[in-house]
């Protein structure tokens, strides 16, 4: 018979938004054998008092972008000492997974500003292969969305042009191959290339496959910006047509006109959710700043073609001349048809180490310290760092923010980008901010309610039903907190300082954090859809 180990004195919370109690759990073989009264299981395995602490169900991360660090970094303590057990990778429909030898180098030089360029055997080519890599073990789980900006390059490299009923058959193809290896669904990125391309309709058709798997769509839309709602509205549409669930990435309303403009928003999913009957969840993370890499905000024609293309552009005058009226009057696509504010763009990391001048400062400031214009010093970082530095932009509302996360759809992601030298605290903090600023100091959710949102609400989402709650044959995926303590440490001036109050986290029943500390286990795994 396999060992017991048994947490006693804890206060559970077991997810599903109900009052807490006082209990014992017992864990064997990976999941929770029993929930007992206090003391009931005295005796029993090995011990961990857990008195005065609470016990819940480990958070899920429905919006990661960890797709290399869950491989890479075996301590992950960004993620691990979080309390995270479960992350959400192939997001903004960009990936590592599904490439073909054509566009693997592509992509990885247009997810550098997210992810690094880790050594890493990147050998894989389909979903399931990433995935079977992820099996070896990992820190903690990992699930899968398709990105269709890797679909699209597949077939149609970095065109922007709609594809041939053909290309489509094959787009249709590669989905459906990626949901058969266990994605839960299908991620876009709207304002991405080359996925901006595609019009509603591609996403419709790409989304049959998603549909006959029972997956979901999860889209990073078009605007954030200038057409918020209006986006919004699309992404609710496009999943009534395509008879998919919907689940809405990093939800937010940003820029200065869109402030008190979040119930406009939730009014449309409620609407969607009653005429249409359709099934939205959201995720959002509890910060102001958003983070991308730093060409982002370039017209979408900038970067047709990839890398070598847009870095010829830009090095070209009377291109650059368009490019800035774009961006500074009028307000490109990739800025969400904002014009852009220069104080509000924030290096966060270089590619480089002779450009690490630039890391922690806005453009503007630069701009000011090197007597350039602004728009000019931005263009000659992308060309010199080869488009690979990452950005905060300062676009957020904290009005919009407290209200989107009191809505019965929401769910927590950290949108974490990992690398870079000041990369954005949420990557590091999201979680325990959840528990500690918003919950405990004020209010905005109880703890039950937060916990609710942290995990079994996504867990539901992912169609996971031994996850995300603390009953008898749940998998024991497990974060032990001090409710009284917990909170983030990480700031945008020292974003990679871990968190305070969480004591513990088990993956499948095994010690991933002990005492505050990471351990050196690797029990995560690949959660496959209708796999577990």
């Amino acid at each position: 018979m396999q060992p017991e180990t048994v947490l006693t004195g804890g206060r559970v919370i077991d997810g599903t938004g109900g009052p807490s109690r006082q209990a014992d759990l017992v864990l064997r073989g990976g999941r929770i054998t029993r929930v007992a009264p206090p003391g009931g299981a005295r005796g029993r395995g090995t011990a961990v008092d857990v008195t005065g602490l609470a016990v819940a169900p480990g958070f899920i991360d429905m919006h990661s972008h960890s797709d290399l660090a869950v491989l890479a970094d075996p301590a992950h303590e960004a993620k691990t000492l979080q309390g995270v057990t479960l992350e959400v990778l192939g997001q903004d429909g960009l990936g590592y997974a599904p490439v073909t030898d054509d566009t693997a180098d592509e992509l990885r030089a247009q997810l550098a500003g997210w992810n690094g360029a880790p050594d890493l055997d990147h050998s894989w080519r389909t979903v399931g292969e990433f995935l079977d890599r992820v099996d070896a073990g990992a820190p903690v789980n990992a699930a899968y969305l398709v990105p269709q900006g890797n679909v699209r390059m597949a077939v149609l490299g970095g065109e922007d042009r709609p594809p041939t009923p053909d290309e489509l058959d094959r787009m249709r193809a590669i989905v459906a191959r990626g949901m058969e290896d266990g994605a839960h669904g299908l991620s876009s990125g709207l304002t991405y290339t080359p996925g901006m391309y595609a019009t509603d309709d591609e996403i419709v058709a790409l989304l049959a496959p998603v549909r006959a798997a029972g997956g979901y769509y999860c889209p990073h839309h078009r605007n954030y910006g200038s057409r918020v709602v209006e986006s919004y509205r699309e992404c609710l549409d496009v999943a009534r047509r395509a008879q998919v669930a919907l689940h809405l990435a990093h939800c937010h309303v940003n820029f200065p006109q869109n402030r008190g403009r979040a119930p406009e928003v939730l009014d449309a999913i409620d609407e969607a959710t009653v005429r249409h009957g359709l099934d939205v969840t959201l995720d959002s993370y509890p910060y102001r700043a958003s983070a991308t890499y730093l060409g982002a905000p370039l017209p979408s024609w900038v970067q047709t073609g990839g890398t070598a293309a847009t870095l010829d552009r830009l090095r070209d005058a009377p291109t650059r001349e368009r490019v800035l009226r774009e961006i500074e009057v009028d307000g490109t696509d990739g800025n969400h048809g904002v014009p852009m504010d220069w104080d509000a763009i924030v290096v966060t990391g270089v590619a480089d180490p002779a450009l690490s001048w630039a890391v922690g400062s806005s453009v503007a400031d630069l701009a000011k310290e090197r007597g350039e214009q602004p728009g000019d010093l931005y263009m000659d970082l992308l060309v010199a760092d080869g488009l690979r530095s990452g950005c905060l932009l300062q676009v957020g509302n904290e009005e919009n923010i407290r209200t989107v996360m009191r809505h019965s759809s929401h769910t927590g992601g950290s949108d974490g980008i990992l690398v870079g030298a000041k990369p954005h605290p949420r990557g590091w903090g999201t979680f325990p901010r959840y528990l500690g600023h918003y919950a405990r100091d004020l209010g905005v959710l109880t703890l039950e309610e937060c916990v609710h949102h942290l995990t079994s609400r996504p867990a539901r989402r992912l169609g996971l039903s031994d996850r995300g709650v603390i009953r008898a044959g749940a998998v024991a995926d497990l974060v032990v907190f001090d409710p009284d303590t917990v909170d983030a440490l990480a700031t945008y001036e020292e974003p990679r300082r871990s968190p305070v109050g969480i004591h513990h986290v088990l993956v499948s029943g095994e010690f991933t954090v002990r005492d505050g500390r990471r351990t050196d286990r690797l029990p995560g795994r690949s959660v496959r859809r209708n796999r577990g």
